[in-house]
């Protein structure tokens, strides 16, 4: 495989807006209505609406794209017979959505072999939604949006909770997050997109699964911004669930030497 990437179709874009527009209307149906929760083997939540979701996503994706694959959090892989894989993550803070909390979004990334090349968060009751391409400049509900130019000392720090994190990574985090000027849990993918549009600075994360943040990449980098594990290796679906992205180049550098500190 070379450098080179194929180029990204402008129907491709147009679908990727259509299943997040599927996300959008199913979950304003769903959201602080009654509605039963289950746990998977794992013993995370699972809702109707987290299913409804992605098979209306994939059954869209296949109209459009037979050819691709899908991975998706609640049905796994469908395999295609291209290098172009779609991952969906129907509801990213599925606790938050079942406790009437509108912080939860859907992320949808496509990649073309291991390179995300395309990711969308979407914010269903927020009505926001961040658009990355790659080599190009990420879109925050349509408008170009940018990261901030944060040093250490004054920067915003985000995470979804504290229970991501083992013992020793909890260490890490809290020695990092000692350092910068706030420290917030609570925002699930929101985070990654207030961090794109120059609103917080560093996103450190654990425990996380390639529909959680493959989409974030071509967001975030888009933006201005850098996002790796938390050894600076490229995320792919490989990686060890750690998550680090930051506004800036030299922000991001100085997180990751304390990280490994």
């Amino acid at each position: 495989m070379t450098d080179t990437l194929p180029q990204l179709e402008d129907t491709f874009i147009e679908t990727s807006n259509l299943l997040a527009d599927i996300a959008r209307l199913v979950t304003a149906a769903h959201f602080r209505q009654k509605i039963s929760v289950n746990r998977k083997s794992d013993l995370s939540p699972i809702t109707a609406a987290d299913q409804q979701i992605e098979k209306e996503m994939r059954e869209l994706i296949q109209s459009r794209h037979p050819d691709h694959s899908i991975f998706g959090e609640e049905f796994g892989l469908t395999k295609g017979s291209t290098p172009w894989q779609w991952t969906l993550d129907p509801i990213d803070g599925t606790k938050s959505f079942v406790a009437g909390v509108p912080t939860f979004g859907s992320l949808i990334a496509l990649g073309h072999h291991d390179k995300p090349m395309l990711g969308v968060i979407e914010m269903p009751l927020l009505k926001e939604r961040w658009l990355g391409i790659t080599h190009k400049d990420t879109t925050h509900n349509g408008k170009k949006c940018s990261t901030s130019n944060a040093s250490l000392k004054d920067a915003v720090v985000l995470s979804t909770t504290p229970e991501m994190f083992n013992s020793e990574q909890w260490i890490q985090f809290k020695k990092l997050s000692e350092v910068t000027c706030v420290r917030a849990f609570g925002t699930d993918c929101l985070g990654y997109g207030l961090l794109a549009s120059g609103h917080t600075d560093l996103v450190i994360e654990a425990d996380l699964k390639p529909y959680d943040f493959l989409a974030l990449i071509p967001i975030v980098e888009g933006a201005g911004g850098k996002i790796t594990d938390w050894n600076g290796k490229r995320l792919t679906n490989e990686s060890d669930g750690t998550v680090l992205a930051a506004a800036n180049l030299k922000l991001h550098g100085q997180a990751l030497k304390i990280l490994n500190t």
